[in-house]
């Protein structure tokens, strides 16, 4: 019985092992942490130089409030360098911007020295969100424009379209029917204008703030769940920094909030002034009527405009993105992935 049942058990052992060898052979290794992932453009691309290579660093998963992202500043500016994303050719109007929205800033970007690489590094890392979302603002704009001009000529207007004018007002607090505060609540901010400020609110993406929360524009909070509480607050005082689960969210936050918020309304003005006269909205002429942003007041205006002049950024608001999508190399299209993005 024993001699039979030692039998059935050396037989069972060599068939498991078969089976394991059989699945090892069939299915491909797992990637590991330091395989290279192929980013390409989506197929039909015809410029064979325009793929990147960059180590595979996953995401952890995403936690409430945030979450931390675990790929290299080497990781971002090799994969920027060979997709020939330069700040120059963007601003001569040579090349657009890829559209490439990052999750999160690289986790060591606070340990590299503040140099000219690294801001240059912060900042096409933070455009995309930019551009992305003045994308997004302007698309509802046009729809807007479009509903005006056919209530002005008391042509048909959908009920659909009526109850989307509802959820708009509520969205940037405006009194419901009121369109002609609508229009000039939904519009842009200048790129040169969001990269001042986002290099300033994160110390160039150093600060804890962005590391743990995404917070690229420093948003104040009077909600405890989910948010960071700062190291010192003033006495009596009550707010955390809000905390996003991407960085695009703390750019729509911040958008939302200059095109909404009361203390902001001499900003809208001055962009509505400039759209009546047929002239871009300028981030420098906008910075100065932001003094309310930051307890600095003048001072912080006056940084902020520093910002733009030195580092030429007004020159990148004509920017656009590229109507090419970057895919990841098994083709799924990486402006899907904002949650998943290992850079």
């Amino acid at each position: 019985m024993n001699r039979t049942l030692q039998g059935l058990t050396l037989a069972y052992m060599g068939c498991l092992v078969a089976v394991l060898f059989l699945a090892a052979w069939a299915s491909p290794p797992r990637m590991h942490a330091t395989s290279r992932i192929q980013i390409a453009l989506a197929a039909g691309a015809p410029v064979a130089a325009l793929r990147a290579w960059v180590t595979e660093e996953p995401l952890p998963p995403l936690s409430r409030g945030g979450a931390e992202a675990s790929f290299s500043y080497a990781s971002l500016a090799e994969a920027f360098g060979q997709l020939g994303y330069e700040l120059n050719a963007v601003a001569d109007g040579a090349a657009g911007v890829p559209r490439l929205l990052l999750a999160a800033l690289p986790h060591d970007l606070a340990e590299v020295p503040e140099t000219a690489e690294r801001k240059n590094i912060f900042f096409r890392a933070v455009l995309p969100l930019v551009l992305r979302v003045n994308e997004e603002i302007l698309a509802e704009r046009k729809k807007l424009l479009d509903i005006r001009a056919r209530l002005r000529a008391h042509h048909h207007v959908a009920q659909a379209e009526r109850l989307w004018l509802q959820a708009m007002a509520e969205r940037y607090e405006t009194t419901p029917g009121d369109v002609e505060q609508l229009v000039k609540r939904v519009d842009i901010v200048p790129p040169s204008l969001a990269l001042a400020q986002a290099a300033e609110e994160s110390g160039w993406g150093s600060s804890r703030f962005v590391r743990e929360g995404n917070a690229l524009f420093g948003q104040w909070t009077t909600v405890d769940d989910g948010h960071q509480l700062p190291l010192a607050r003033d006495e009596g005082r009550t707010h955390r920094v809000a905390g996003f689960a991407s960085l695009l969210d703390s750019t729509r936050a911040y958008a939302r909030n200059l095109n909404s918020h009361r203390a902001y309304r001499e900003f809208r003005d001055v962009r509505a002034a400039a759209r009546a006269e047929g002239r871009t909205p300028d981030g420098f002429d906008l910075a100065g009527k932001l003094g309310r942003y930051s307890q600095r007041g003048a001072a912080y205006v006056n940084r902020l405009r520093g910002l733009i002049v030195v580092n030429g950024l007004r020159e990148l608001d004509g920017a656009k993105l590229e109507e090419r999508e970057v895919r990841l190399g098994d083709g799924r299209p990486m402006a899907g992935l904002i949650q998943r993005l290992f850079f």
